[in-house]
């Protein structure tokens, strides 16, 4: 059973940073997509950043919101996606979920679809004080 756990949320000022992790087990095969979305209140879930294929370098997208500031990482050997969120803003205030499925191109807009494989995690608050 594929099981996606988040950290490392919590509240910061404006302009601070934090880092939130995704810890991943149950996947037999190292090929997937996986990423971060969020949620607003009162908004709809949108994509963040994403990694099309883990087990490649290249397929990392971002959304406008969050060019230059946030960065998308992983490590491969404790199964672990990383989102380190910089220069935080008010409007970064959500929940943050981390999904994953097997390989699809442009998880960022695939996943906000529901796909029948994927799976989130349980997400994780981050709020941002002006």
């Amino acid at each position: 059973q594929v099981k996606l756990v988040e950290s490392g949320g919590g509240s910061v000022q404006t302009g601070g940073s934090l880092r939130l992790s995704c810890e991943v087990s149950g996947y037999t095969s190292s090929y997937f997509s996986i990423g971060w979305f969020r949620q607003l209140p009162g908004k709809e879930r949108e994509g963040v950043a994403t990694i099309d294929r883990v087990e490649r370098d290249d397929s990392t997208t971002y959304a406008d919101s969050v060019k230059g500031r946030f960065t998308i990482s992983k490590d491969n050997a404790n199964n672990t996606l990383y989102l380190q969120m910089n220069n935080l803003k008010p409007e970064d205030t959500a929940m943050y979920y981390c999904a994953a499925a097997q390989p699809y191109d442009c998880w960022l807009l695939v996943a906000l679809r529901s796909p029948p494989d994927v799976n989130w995690g349980q997400g994780i608050q981050v709020t941002v004080a002006s």
